[in-house]
């Protein structure tokens, strides 16, 4: 339980000071002058100060912030909290890129952590890789028809050879319903069989129907361990961090068209949950779902609404294109639109959360 609770405060404390340390490391190289750095809101438990900054670790544990001089027109340079800065410490005064910069860094942030979090798990475990082993032959299927048998082993599909689980189907789906000669080996021997795919319907991950090309066999499960070394290591969380930040969109564009049920949203109690369940598997499942958090966070900031990062990056490139700032009332509405939209997700999100428990 004492494991669980350490991972679940240094998993959400560790993405939260990421993110605005995002903010704040842009901020400070361009200049602009920050009154506080907290993790959390409310109180400050504990406090110190830093040359012009006072850095806080403050009671509520649901966030976290970068105060910073003259965020918006509205801030007095001249007010008692401002006395240790200038005009020229302010945010508004920068060029309308440099505050673009500064708003994006929190999300990009978080997916520079998650990249980092999956090289040193592929640097330290390597990387596992689902053999090309067949597990489970359809009755009636192409493959069954040929005679491909169950415990086969693919080798090569019409001349493209197959050295893992996942070139199957994406050789398979190329091929446009054309004939394949599938090589496999069985028994210590290579044996060829001619396989015509079918169109068939299929539930893709976010549970929508879907054709594609078929041939009926299923994976044993059977896995290889890779040591990838330093370079490669890099290389795979690269693509890993991609492949799951556009996974991430994906399942944000497939909520907002109600194809993933509203029901499925989770807020802090599911996550704290699930860094609990992965801190018994041990600490690289732990990093591995904190990589996936990040960029869920990060992607969240990133969607257009108000008081998110998306929605501030919105109105500066507004200015851009306009050459002056979003008007007063304007941007007073839209944060309360956005506050509003924040709030009913966070209530939405935890009624999900207690509902689940009973």
């Amino acid at each position: 339980m004492l494991s669980s609770a350490i991972a679940i405060i240094l998993v959400l404390g560790g993405l939260i000071f990421f993110h605005e340390l995002g903010h704040f490391s842009v901020a400070r190289a361009f200049g602009v002058g920050i009154r506080t750095f907290s993790l959390g809101f409310g109180p400050a438990i504990y406090k110190f100060k830093r040359g012009r900054t006072e850095y806080r670790l403050s009671a509520v544990p649901l966030g976290g912030y970068v105060s910073m001089v003259g965020e918006s027109p509205d801030d007095d340079i001249n007010s008692p909290e401002n006395r240790e800065f200038t005009e020229e410490d302010s945010f508004v005064k920068r060029k309308p890129w440099q505050r673009m910069c500064i708003v994006a860094a929190g999300p990009i942030a978080n997916l520079l952590l998650a990249f980092l979090l999956y090289w040193a798990i592929f640097a330290t475990n390597g990387q596992f890789q689902l053999l090309p082993e067949i597990g489970d032959v359809r009755a009636d299927s192409p493959a069954a028809v040929a005679g491909i048998e169950k415990g086969d082993s693919v080798k090569s599909i019409s001349g493209t050879t197959i050295t893992y689980w996942e070139d199957i189907p994406a050789t398979i789906e190329k091929s446009g319903g054309k004939e394949l000669q599938i090589v496999v080996a069985r028994d210590g021997k290579q044996l060829t069989f001619d396989v015509t795919p079918s169109l068939l319907t299929r539930k893709n991950l976010f549970g929508e129907d879907e054709k594609t090309y078929l041939i009926g066999i299923q994976a044993a499960g059977k896995t290889e361990q890779i040591q990838l070394g330093f370079v490669n290591s890099a290389s795979a969380a690269l693509e890993m961090t991609w492949s799951n930040t556009v996974l991430t969109v994906q399942g944000f564009v497939k909520l907002i068209e109600r194809v993933i049920p509203a029901d499925t949203v989770g807020g802090p109690i599911m996550i704290a949950q699930l860094v609990s369940q992965q801190a018994e598997e041990g600490l690289l499942a732990v990093l591995a779902l904190a990589a996936i958090i990040s960029i869920n966070l990060g992607v969240l900031n990133l969607l257009p609404v108000p008081v998110l990062d998306g929605g501030h990056l919105v109105m500066l490139v507004y200015e851009m294109i306009v050459g002056k700032p979003v008007p007063g009332k304007v941007m007073d509405y839209s944060i309360r639109v956005g506050i509003f939209l924040l709030l009913t997700l966070m209530v939405w999100a935890t009624f999900n959360d207690v509902r689940r428990l009973y």
